[in-house]
């Protein structure tokens, strides 16, 4: 099952990191960027590690690091520390293209080798939206390899980057440029085989505006969401959670096909299905963990 909430908890705070082990997310991303002050970074960097060698932590199913941008210096001496403490995975912001994810995956395989650990132990999710460039390669990521885990998208560094005075609607819906990268990260994902994991929602006080776009998310083809706040996790968690509902219509659809092999199109309930709603079922099953066979 892939991850349903990705929940960034501040590197430069112990009262936040502590606070963290007690949170259901399904990955914790220690962060190092953009919510730590260039004068406290070498100081996180060392909380982060100790975070990640605490055994009181790792009852979290998975434990990530969000480094600094792979082209400022930043970036290495983030890798230098807490590459001691195995993450499970590097969140890499602002992107320009998939060969920044190459560059980094060689960096880790050169850390694995060193230590003798398994080759791709250490994951890498880009944050593949945040520099204009990287929208025009959001197709490329299939030859990342098996380090790749997923793709995810934001709004604020690229609208800042083209000086956009806004990123959404009066509504609350994104404007234009952003639909269209969201959408793009989507498809760039599935190109690539990895899930898709939609940004987050900065209102952690609206849980019904969070809902909606969990629930919007979902039904566009997102598997989770990354979220700023604790509070957040139980919703995205349980927007990104099959209902029994579905896992229940699921197994009869591959039951159908499996009981007519052979046949590509089927009736169900009065409806025709076909190889598209197989698989989608598949998936459904595939997100709850649930062995399709």
């Amino acid at each position: 099952m892939s991850a349903r909430s990705l929940l960034f908890v501040p590197g430069d705070s112990d009262r936040k990191i502590a606070r963290s082990a007690d949170v259901d997310a399904d990955i914790i991303i220690f962060d190092l960027e953009d919510s730590v002050t260039p004068e406290h970074k070498s100081a996180a960097r060392e909380r982060v590690r100790e975070a990640l060698t605490s055994t009181t932590q790792r009852h979290v199913p998975q434990l990530w690091v969000r480094i600094n941008p792979l082209q400022t210096p930043e970036a290495m001496a983030d890798l230098v520390v807490i590459l001691h403490g195995q993450p499970d995975g590097i969140v890499l912001p602002k992107v320009r293209s998939p060969e920044d994810v190459v560059q980094l995956s060689g960096h880790l395989e050169e850390f694995e080798q060193r230590h003798g650990l398994p080759s791709c132990d250490i994951r890498i999710l880009p944050i593949a939206t945040e520099t204009p460039e990287a929208v025009f390669t959001l197709g490329s990521y299939g030859h990342c390899g098996e380090r790749l885990y997923g793709l995810t998208w934001g709004a604020e560094d690229l609208s800042a980057a083209v000086g956009a005075t806004a990123n959404k609607e009066a509504s609350g819906a994104w404007t234009q440029p952003y639909q269209l990268v969201r959408s793009l990260c989507l498809f760039g994902a599935s190109a690539a085989g990895v899930p898709a994991f939609d940004t987050l929602h900065a209102d952690f006080r609206d849980p019904a505006a969070l809902r909606a776009a969990c629930q919007q998310a979902r039904r566009d083809g997102f598997e989770g969401k990354l979220a700023i706040h604790p509070d957040q996790v139980a919703i995205i968690n349980e927007c990104f959670t099959p209902s029994a509902e579905e896992l229940a219509h699921a197994r009869r659809v591959i039951d159908l096909f499996a009981r007519n092999p052979g046949v590509a199109a089927l009736a169900l309930d009065g409806r025709m299905l076909d190889i598209p709603h197989l698989r989608q079922a598949q998936k459904t099953l595939a997100r709850s963990g649930t062995s399709v066979g």
